[in-house]
């Protein structure tokens, strides 16, 4: 059962019945009311319309002398199965919305998908996380609104992982969640402001920051990158007082920039008065060498702004990321952001709060490492083993995906299109350049989270056969 809510004017020189009439009429012949739907009943609809129950009684004799509805004694009236390619073009007037009809999706023969958004979901720890879920629910203020930078116990916890495992330097009071990397970013362009002010990002570079910062209006500086990240001597020309990084493991190349540049990247920050905004991108996953502290445990000026998110490590779908301001910056949030509420749901955070709290994260944390090192280790021990030198590995040294360089004079597009046609699906990384890519061979995405380890043998196995 569904109410029917037209605009009937009493005013009108057409009688109240006839225009009720008229619109379940082009509602029923635009497919808005489709065939087999029970209409409200005469008195249902005279008392939401505030008509006569004769009102209503006309308008459905109308209709049903048309053909248009039927009566099923001792149930009511119904829309009658009609010839819709008979029925008539909604009435000049009516009102109308063009709804694109959906195109059906092509038959899906990808068998193996390196997404590199992609995550092992097999392993998650669904039972202990339903379990806390459940718990949270029975807490008295759950459902009122929650703090505006979010829980104060789910940024405590957060805070004291960062200093454990990355050597963040925090106050919870600091700590601002928020629902994804981009939101973050769009939250403190705001702070920042934009007037006359530039950004230096760099390229290649992660595509969705670049997004935000334009939709900002921020003019993009691009800054190239070499085997140690950022080029800190071309940031330095490019008179720019704010930087967007990911140094831990950087997007789309790999590469991890060494405490040298780090050092180098903090003393230009305190130099020309600017930001660093460093987005710690795949940290929890590291493979070789000793891990790096994040930039922000090494500023001894406040000038990293810190971001982080559970996507990778946990589930993408909970949508919980969280930004760490310097001293300045959180208190210029406090003064000119007070009426902003907080977005991400207050039961997720509880929730993340005990998973945190009651050791499940560190676990899980714990096993997904040990997962991902193993299908790292499959993924390019099959390479080697089906492609050789044809191809050049890049990135290898942490987080979850890594760029295949491919030897051939195909074309990016061409090469993906082949992939597709034997049932794999690898990523472009042009779309990552800002002015155009700039290497030699074409270079591709592949994410190896999402596949088990069997998968990535197969896959791999079946792109080296589809291109050479």
């Amino acid at each position: 059962m569904f109410e029917i809510t037209p605009h009937l004017d009493p005013k009108h020189q057409t009688p109240l019945y006839i225009q009720l009439y008229k619109y379940i009429l082009n509602e029923i012949e635009a497919d808005r009311i489709p065939q087999g739907t029970k209409l409200p009943s005469i008195r249902k609809l005279a008392a939401h319309l505030e008509l006569g129950k004769n009102t209503v009684d006309a308008a459905y004799q109308q209709l049903a002398a048309e053909g248009y509805i039927e009566s099923k004694p001792g149930s009511g009236y119904y829309v009658a199965d009609l010839d819709r390619q008979l029925l008539t073009v909604p009435k000049h007037g009516a009102c109308t919305i063009n709804i694109p009809e959906l195109k059906k999706p092509l038959p899906n023969h990808i068998r193996y998908d390196f997404r590199h958004g992609n995550i092992d979901t097999d392993n998650f720890p669904f039972a202990d996380w339903k379990k806390i879920s459940n718990q949270v629910l029975f807490e008295k203020d759950i459902f009122s609104y929650g703090d505006r930078q979010g829980e104060p116990e789910l940024r405590l916890e957060i805070a004291k992982y960062l200093y454990e495992s990355r050597g963040v330097s925090c106050s919870p009071e600091q700590i601002i969640i928020g629902g994804g990397i981009q939101q973050l970013i769009s939250l403190l362009c705001f702070i920042i402001g934009v007037k006359d002010k530039g950004i230096a990002v760099e390229n290649p570079g992660y595509d969705g920051a670049r997004a935000v910062f334009l939709h900002h209006g921020f003019q993009l500086k691009s800054i190239g990158i070499d085997q140690c990240g950022l080029k800190i001597a071309e940031l330095e020309q490019s008179r720019a007082r704010f930087v967007y990084v990911t140094p831990s493991h950087q997007f789309p190349m790999g590469m991890i920039m060494p405490i040298a540049n780090r050092m180098k990247l903090l003393q230009w920050a305190n130099r020309v008065d600017g930001f660093i905004i460093e987005d710690d991108y795949d940290s929890e996953f590291r493979y070789r060498g000793k891990p790096i502290p994040a930039l922000q445990g090494i500023d001894p000026n406040g000038r990293v702004i810190y971001l982080g998110t559970f996507s990778k490590a946990l589930l993408p779908s909970i949508r919980v990321a969280y930004m760490v301001l310097p001293e300045a910056l959180i208190n210029k949030f406090n003064e000119n952001f007070q009426s902003y509420e907080q977005p991400v749901s207050k039961i997720l955070q509880k929730t993340l709060c005990l998973f945190m709290r009651q050791g499940y994260w560190q676990k899980h944390l714990r096993k997904m490492r040990h997962i991902y090192q193993k299908k790292h280790e499959v993924l390019f021990k099959a390479v080697h083993e089906h492609m050789g030198n044809n191809v050049r590995m890049i990135g290898e040294n942490s987080g979850l995906h890594v760029i295949m360089e491919v030897k051939k004079n195909d074309t990016e597009d061409c090469l993906i299109q082949k992939a597709r046609n034997a049932g794999v699906r690898v990523y472009p990384t042009s779309k990552y350049w800002m002015n155009g890519r700039q290497t030699l061979h074409p270079q591709l995405l592949l994410g190896f989270a999402g596949l088990s380890e069997k998968d990535i043998q197969s896959g791999i196995k079946i792109l080296s056969g589809a291109w050479f």
